[in-house]
């Protein structure tokens, strides 16, 4: 633990989640510890509740990392965080402390969501009000809004060069950061975007980054288990896997923490990292998630712990994905798969399904269809990676409209037919361009694979599935 009062603000996070303070901010905290520097406190804030924020203010920054399962360390009390905003509430600040001449790194982790893409573009949702507020100069409520005004203050300042980081599970996630922010900077009036934009891209910079820890939502009873072992009462307390991993991209406009002295790897193939975690590790997640959901299994260790499952699982990894994949140097396609299988298996992590199989129309473009092209492209039928996609479809369908989380919800809704039966569904939700481009919706393989594995879903359910899978 770091003594109190020596640390000095090196590091703005933006999206003080649970993730955030099992991963960047223990990995921050090992790297001061280790070379006993104290420049990279962190001033963490949050984008859409001030929940964190009010949970650490009288805890002085100060929160325990909970660790499940084998090999779990003892309780890790992280002094890493110095300052915690209300990103909401006080916007104005978050610009000040990004302009500040003492931060020289900024982090981010508000989901895919949260980065505010046009689907359709791939590039800033201009039309999104919140967007539109930010960029006519209101305070940005936005995590790139914020960024961006951040950079420009600074820039009028005489600050130095900045970093930014984006740590979410997002492909290219530091070049699609960049391409946002540059939207916004171009998107303002001509007299602000060009000494803004030039400014930009002789001093900022933004690495890539694959990072991998499994952090489920902290419930009443890991605070009262916390509480119990700590003999403190934590509300900021966040449980973990003790697995954690995380992979840079080595391009810092300046200074930045030792991280590497903490275990993260700098890499100059980052993409290959994040390729085999999106459609490894994560597509598995979100396959074993609406499979779950299909069959009344409430955690992800439930799903996983259904042989036919888990038997899915390994084969969409071994059979769709794997072939398509350039793995990075020193990393072990089997092995690698079979860690994921049993990480997921661990029970006391209590990662739900419904939590696991949010914002689905954001995550399987990313961790399922770009597995069901290459397998297309490569002449061969992708049948486990269209399982998963028939089984989000099937949540799609069956889920009561307040009850599906996904910021297309009421897209998918109003396109959804009355009937719900597979040669329904599967051809109208393959319209959804946001979500499937033509070739794919006109892809026979593609579309009988779909509508077979949804009719076994919603006509035979379990017993159907394991039927089909066992004996494939």
């Amino acid at each position: 633990m770091l003594a109190a009062g020596t640390l000095r603000p090196g590091i703005v996070h933006l999206g003080l989640g649970a993730f955030a303070r099992a991963h960047t901010a223990v990995f921050t905290e090992k790297a001061m510890l280790a070379t006993g520097s104290s420049d990279w406190g962190i001033v963490g804030v949050t984008q859409r509740s001030d929940t964190v924020a009010r949970q650490l203010e009288p805890q002085d920054g100060l929160f325990t990392v909970a660790e499940r399962g084998s090999g779990a360390a003892p309780l890790h009390v992280v002094s890493s965080i110095m300052e915690a905003i209300s990103g909401r509430d006080h916007p104005e600040t978050v610009v000040d402390r990004i302009a500040a001449g003492a931060t020289q790194v900024v982090t981010l982790t508000v989901t895919e969501k949260g980065y505010r893409i046009d689907p359709h573009t791939g590039s800033l949702n201009t039309a999104d009000p919140q967007v539109q507020s930010d960029l006519a100069g209101n305070p940005p409520q936005t995590a790139i809004g914020q960024i961006t005004r951040g950079i420009q203050q600074r820039s009028r300042k005489g600050g130095g060069p900045l970093t930014v980081v984006s740590c979410d599970n997002l492909p290219g996630n530091g070049e699609l950061t960049r391409t946002l922010v540059r939207a916004f900077a171009a998107a303002l009036p001509a007299a602000e975007s060009g000494p803004l934009l030039a400014w930009l891209d002789a001093n900022v910079t933004f690495p890539s980054t694959m990072v991998d820890r499994m952090v489920p939502a902290t419930t009443s009873g890991d605070l009262d288990a916390v509480e119990h072992e700590l003999g403190l009462r934590d509300e900021a307390a966040v449980v973990a896997e003790p697995f954690m991993q995380w992979v840079i991209e080595d391009n810092f406009a300046g200074d930045r923490p030792a991280w590497e002295e903490a275990g993260a790897l700098f890499s100059t193939d980052v993409a290959a990292w994040e390729a085999a975690k999106l459609r490894l590790l994560n597509a598995s997640h979100s396959m074993l998630a609406y499979l779950g959901l299909a069959t009344g299994k409430e955690t992800i260790s439930d799903a996983v712990g259904e042989d036919a499952f888990r038997k899915a699982c390994g084969r969409m990894m071994a059979e769709d994905a794997l072939p398509t994949i350039s793995l990075p140097a020193g990393l072990d396609g089997g092995t690698y798969c079979a860690q994921v299988l049993e990480r997921f298996a661990n029970p006391a992590l209590g990662h739900t399904t419904a939590k696991v199989s949010s914002d689905g129309s954001q995550k399987i473009g990313l961790r399922l269809l770009t597995t069901v092209r290459a397998s297309l492209e490569a002449g061969r039928e992708p049948r486990w990676a269209a399982l998963a996609v028939a089984a989000w479809m099937h949540h799609v369908a069956t889920t009561p409209a307040a009850g599906l989380n996904d910021p297309l919800a009421a897209e998918l809704r109003a396109a959804l037919p009355a009937e719900r039966s597979a040669a329904s569904v599967v051809p109208t939700l393959l319209g959804v361009r946001s979500i499937f481009d033509a070739g794919l919706a006109a892809n026979t393989t593609f579309t009988h694979l779909l509508t077979h594995w949804y009719r076994i879903i919603d006509t035979d359910g379990l017993d159907g599935l394991r039927k089909e899978i066992t004996h494939d």
